[in-house]
């Protein structure tokens, strides 16, 4: 399914509105990734400046939110959409939903970095946090590249991925836990690391769900709660 499977309308306007609240949450989708991005740079690279934008910048996100929401609910109110319209609608929603949080996520992240800018840093660089950033950051423009595109295998592909992230966060607790141990004085640091860790975690978690989404909008089938195999099976039948 792509964007001309939307259906046409007799009205043009609603045409252009439907079209509207894609681009409009695409548009947030970008603001995020970057967010996500520049927040994960701080941290590592101890850029105390760069953290402080990515905070202040948050508010953007939240306006993003608000003014999309108001968008839809005009549409819900005016049109009345039925079928593939309405899942567009409802999808935007509850995408936007997600993006906000990541947005709160990345923001945690920056915090944790201008705390952590405080102290010495790990010969690693914070190597995993790194990597761990980068693969979520990915697994959001992914996410949202399937929504742009509609397509729900790309989609599937993408909710795949949060299981090597889990992993990613699993190994980085247990290691931090082991440097707590092994020097009390660390401490106050490997909880500012793992509270990281944790956020970036979380992001991964909404973009699983903003697969769900996708998956939702372009097959109609609720996929929540689901596992990786059932929604294969679903995808397939």
């Amino acid at each position: 399914m792509d964007k001309a499977n939307l259906g046409h309308h007799i009205s043009q306007k609603f045409n252009e509105e439907l079209e509207e609240i894609r681009s409009l949450v695409l548009a947030m989708g970008g603001l995020v990734e970057e967010q996500i991005r520049n927040a994960i740079q701080a941290l590592t690279e101890g850029d105390t400046a760069l953290a402080e934008s990515v905070i202040n910048r948050d508010v953007e996100v939240n306006k993003a939110e608000v003014n999309i929401d108001e968008e839809c609910t005009h549409i819900i109110a005016r049109r009345q959409p039925a079928a593939t319209d309405l899942r567009l609608v409802i999808a935007v929603i509850k995408t936007i939903t997600d993006l906000e949080r990541i947005g709160d996520q990345a923001e945690r992240v920056a915090r944790m970095g201008l705390r952590l800018a405080e102290v010495e840093r790990p010969k690693n660089n914070y190597h995993e946090l790194q990597n761990m950033g980068d693969h979520v950051a990915r697994m959001v423009q992914g996410a949202l590249d399937a929504l742009a595109r509609m397509d729900a295998e790309s989609a599937l592909m993408v909710s795949k991925q949060d299981k090597q992230v889990d992993q990613e966060y699993d190994g980085l607790m247990r290691q931090s836990l082991t440097f707590m141990m092994e020097d009390p004085r660390k401490i106050s640091q490997m909880l500012d690391i793992m509270w990281a860790a944790r956020a970036i975690e979380r992001i991964g978690d909404h973009a699983t769900n903003i697969c769900e989404y996708v998956i939702y909008l372009v097959k109609g089938r609720d996929v929540r709660h689901l596992s990786i195999e059932q929604i294969e099976d679903e995808l397939e039948s």
